[in-house]
């Protein structure tokens, strides 16, 4: 892994593969770089130069107390220029907001591929309070719980799901990331009714989800892409359930760049 420095200082660990234009993948809530390794190896097979990152506080990289938003874009825009640049940012879930808020923000993203972004455009999601109620359970150390309390609020999954997750470990292995929750929550909160200037960013945008995704997400997604005057919006009919096929969205990136 290669460390770029963010703008307050705070050590983001990245790594690339391959050659060719240059793709820049951001996670979305819950993942590290490494769950991106598939993407990136099929980006690398259809010809690109795929670079992978930890987001603040997971991971490799490091963290900094009360980060908000513009950290996060901060963090992207160090990520790009410490990797020579970038043709393109492909951001799935959160990581999509996150590549479209860096994007309005003027960061030189290249294309931006925007793979089912949450966005809440009739802020009817969650309440006001969730990011402070994540951040003090993740202070009293039970960051477990800040998991728990973001998959079934922010996220909006099943109990039986979060129960079985818990029962599984999985819960375990993610607490690790139990800071990262209140970040993503602060993002999509940001971008919550969003603006022209979201809405009317420069770089091309193509908004990509499954044919089978869960509702929200369709509904954010086709509303994003119908809503923005020069976006495309891609059906990709090989990824399920918010989980994008990294071959068939190689292959959506390649044929658009």
């Amino acid at each position: 892994m290669t460390i770029a420095t963010s703008a307050d200082g705070t050590s983001i660990a990245f790594s690339s593969r391959g050659d060719g234009r240059t793709v820049v993948i951001v996670n979305g809530a819950l993942s590290t770089a490494a769950d991106a390794g598939p993407l990136a190896d099929a980006l690398v097979d259809a010809g690109f130069r795929a670079v992978t990152w930890d987001r603040r506080s997971r991971g490799g990289s490091g963290d900094r107390a009360g980060s908000m938003p513009d950290d996060e874009v901060a963090d992207l825009a160090a990520v790009i220029a410490a990797a020579g640049g970038s043709d393109a940012v492909l951001g799935h879930s959160s990581g999509a907001v996150l590549a479209l808020y860096a994007g309005a923000q003027g960061v030189p993203t290249g294309a931006l591929f925007l793979s089912e972004p949450p966005i809440d455009f009739d802020g009817s999601g969650y309440g006001p309070d969730l990011a402070e109620r994540l951040q003090s359970l993740v202070d009293d150390g039970r960051p477990a719980e800040a998991v728990t309390a973001f998959q079934l609020e922010a996220v909006g999954l099943p109990r039986e799901m979060v129960d079985a997750g818990r029962t599984s470990g999985m819960l375990d292995a993610l607490a690790l990331l139990g800071q990262s929750t209140v970040y993503d929550v602060r993002l999509t909160s940001r971008l919550r009714r969003p603006g022209r200037e979201l809405l009317e960013v420069a770089p091309p945008v193509t908004v990509l989800r499954g044919a089978q995704t869960f509702p929200f997400l369709m509904a954010s997604s086709d509303r994003l892409a119908s809503e923005s005057p020069d976006a495309e919006l891609v059906i990709v009919p090989e990824s399920v359930m918010h989980r994008p096929d990294p071959v068939a969205t190689a292959r959506v990136v390649a044929e658009r760049m």
